[in-house]
């Protein structure tokens, strides 16, 4: 009775971290849609120099910031875009590391 029990567990454990692994596989779906809409909203990895972090600001230093779709940047999540020279510093609270890594990665 004790090993029919451990056997009902030990299923529904399995069945909990096979839809965690598929909710996890599906965000990261999503997120990565999200780093391709950003890219292009920056006028497309030609156009990105340098991408650096800080706390929860992503700086961008761009050939060309005239091409940028800031507007799109902000329907992704961004809460405020600031425009110095030919960098944009975009506020993505925690996201902001993780932006950073996927289009180092990208570019």
């Amino acid at each position: 009775m004790l090993a029919n029990r451990f056997v009902q567990y030990a299923i529904i454990l399995v069945v909990l971290l096979i839809i965690s692994l598929v909710f996890i596989k599906l965000k990261q779906k999503n997120f990565s849609n999200e780093i391709n809409k950003l890219l292009k909203y920056l006028g497309g990895k030609e156009n990105i120099i340098n991408v650096e972090c800080n706390m929860s600001r992503l700086k961008v230093i761009l050939k060309d910031v005239s091409i940028v779709d800031k507007e799109g940047i902000q329907k992704l999540g961004a809460r405020g875009i600031v425009e110095i020279d030919n960098q944009l510093k975009i506020i993505f609270d925690k996201n902001a590391k993780t932006l950073k890594k996927y289009i180092k990665d990208m570019l």
